[in-house]
Parts: C-alpha cells; structure tokens; sequence
C-alpha cells in the first residue's frame, strides 16, 4: 500500500526526537535535561528554553492550516520568567499524563528550534 497525499507523514517516536535533541545541544556545549519522561512512542513534547530568569519560552507541538507540523511559543510572543514557564509546564503535566519535558539551559542562544510556528 502507498502513501497517498491526504495521508500524514510518519512520525517520530517521541522517546528518539527527545534524545535526538539532547545530542543536539551536547555538540552546542548546551546543557539539556528531560525533566519529565513521558509515552516513548507518542507522548507530547514541551520545551522550555531558558535563557535567564526573565527570559523563558516554553514550545509546544502545533500544526499549520495547511497541516504542516511545527512549534508554537506556548507562552506568547514574548519571553515570560522562569516561574510563568515553569506554571504553563505544571497545567500542561497535570492534563497530560503522557508529557515530555525537555528543558534547555542556552543564554548564548545557540540552540534554534526548527519549524517554528510565528
């Protein structure tokens, strides 16, 4: 059976994206951690970039009308703090038993998350 063009592109096990972006951030001198573990298949993945205390985006997976897949700043156009980014993660962990975390920690701003939704 062959794809046709209605039908969605693979996906990418979460568990493998996750660790494909810490390898990322490893060759960047950028530290990263997953904060939370969640489904290694199919779970949802935040990331919170921290590039100092009044200066955090947390990303969330979105898609674009046309169905394209990228990432929204879940917590506005703007950077918030550090406490703001960490309260939208707790709503988001407590819906979502399934959640992954990932945090990174660049004040040089190294680290360039692709396919960013504006």
């Amino acid at each position: 059976m062959q794809p046709d063009e209605f039908s969605p592109p693979p996906r990418i096990r979460s568990a493998l994206w996750v660790s494909a972006q810490i390898r990322r951030c490893d060759a960047l001198a950028v530290p990263a951690v997953i904060s939370r573990r969640g489904d290694p298949d199919a779970g949802s993945i935040l990331i919170k970039v921290y590039r100092g205390r009044a200066d955090c985006t947390v990303f969330t997976p979105a898609s674009t009308m046309a169905g394209e897949r990228g990432w929204m700043r879940a917590t506005g156009p703007e950077p918030v703090d550090e406490a703001t980014a960490d309260a939208y993660i707790q709503r988001q962990s407590q819906r979502d038993s399934d959640l992954w975390v990932l945090e990174i920690e660049d004040p040089r701003g190294l680290y360039q998350l692709e396919d960013v939704i504006e």
